[in-house]
């Protein structure tokens, strides 16, 4: 017998760069990993293509959700999951990681009271338990208090807030556990010539005029071809098991990136990157990084395109929204050490996401998150 439940779950709607979603604190969600997945369906509204029954926003950009938790880990200050929610398929992928919303996730932990804040700046080591992997964020909090508000712009969002710059420590390997996880820096598939690379982000890199484009194309332009996406995810589904990530079918790891030479007079290089069955409106951050390393390493598909700039200076990615600036710092032989950009986060509203769900009864988890 089935009866309803209704579960209340606190959470905060944060934009992260340009991506939005409700951050949770992971104790206020089913420890079960198969609940936990239901509920969160179920918070966006998904599968449906509006997501009119809960709060995503009908994209893959406003389908994602960040869980936090206070961690034990020597040096690390908060724990990140990353959840993308499919719009339109009962799936949430833990596979990747998301820079975009790791830039709220340090004002979120601080007005949490998972750390308390330091004068003038705050600096929160995170640990992305999606990649495993450490990243510094420097928030701003004059007078012991987050501010959003401030003078930096970023492509792709309205307005101007406070700057918080993002730092990922050792990216390479992020999902496969190396740069190159088929040990080459350029090889083939189905006859087109790809960059199989994984730096923050796994990815498939693709020179746009390979696919007969001229890599400046809109998202809308691109989303409305079709066959091309039947054809980039047959590529992508062999990249994936090339690079050790199984069937991709269900995941949307390896991402896509459609490489071009840079439009801009300082730009470094043109992308379009794909989520990976539609085409992002600006730029995933993990994606840029992953992008920016690509074209500075000789070999690869992106650095055959790439206007490199001068020494110390940022790496320009181009994209439809406009750019984002990367840093990166190498070792002594030529080895990305770190990455570094700046990103903005709103808090937008804070209060209970109320959820519905159809239980056994007397099943004990929904019991306990019952209101």
């Amino acid at each position: 017998m089935h009866k309803s439940s209704d579960m209340r779950i606190p959470a905060v709607l944060m934009r992260g760069g340009t991506s939005r979603g409700p951050f949770i604190l992971e104790s206020d969600l089913p420890a079960d990993p198969k609940l936990r997945e239901s509920v969160l369906l179920a918070i966006m509204g998904s599968p449906d293509t509006l997501q009119v029954n809960g709060i995503g926003g009908g994209n893959p950009l406003t389908s994602k959700v960040a869980i936090i938790s206070p961690s034990q880990r020597p040096g690390v200050d908060v724990e990140y999951l990353f959840a993308q929610v499919s719009v339109d398929r009962p799936i949430v992928d833990m596979t990747p990681n998301c820079g975009n919303m790791l830039s709220a996730v340090g004002p979120f932990a601080i007005e949490s009271g998972l750390l308390p804040a330091g004068s003038g700046q705050t600096t929160v080591r995170i640990f992305n338990r999606n990649t495993s992997k450490t990243i510094e964020a420097v928030v701003q909090t004059p007078d012991g208090n987050v501010t959003y508000g401030g003078d930096t712009e970023i492509d792709g969002v309205p307005g101007r807030a406070a700057p918080i710059k993002l730092t990922f420590l050792d990216a390479n390997g992020s999902k496969t556990g190396s740069l190159f996880p088929t040990g080459h820096a350029v090889e083939t598939i189905e006859d087109t010539p790809v960059t199989l690379i994984d730096y923050a982000m796994p990815m498939m890199l693709i020179q746009a005029a390979e696919l007969g484009l001229a890599g400046t194309e809109t998202p809308e332009e691109l989303d409305a071809n079709r066959p091309l996406f039947r054809k980039l995810e047959a590529l992508r589904r062999e990249a994936g098991r090339r690079m050790g990530l199984g069937d991709v079918s269900n995941a949307v790891v390896p991402k896509i990136g459609l490489m071009a030479a840079p439009v801009r007079a300082d730009g470094t290089i043109t992308s379009r990157y794909l989520v990976p069955h539609r085409t992002h409106r600006a730029h995933a951050v993990t994606g840029a990084l992953c992008v920016a390393v690509a074209a500075a390493t000789p070999g690869t598909v992106a650095h055959a395109v790439a206007r490199l700039p001068a020494a110390g200076k940022p790496l320009i990615i181009e994209h439809p929204s406009g750019k984002i600036d990367v840093d990166l710092e190498l070792d002594a032989a030529g080895e990305v050490r770190r990455a570094s950009l700046i990103r903005t986060a709103r808090r937008i509203f804070e209060g209970t996401v109320i959820v519905s769900m159809e239980e056994e009864a007397g099943e004990g988890e929904l019991q306990a998150h019952r209101a």
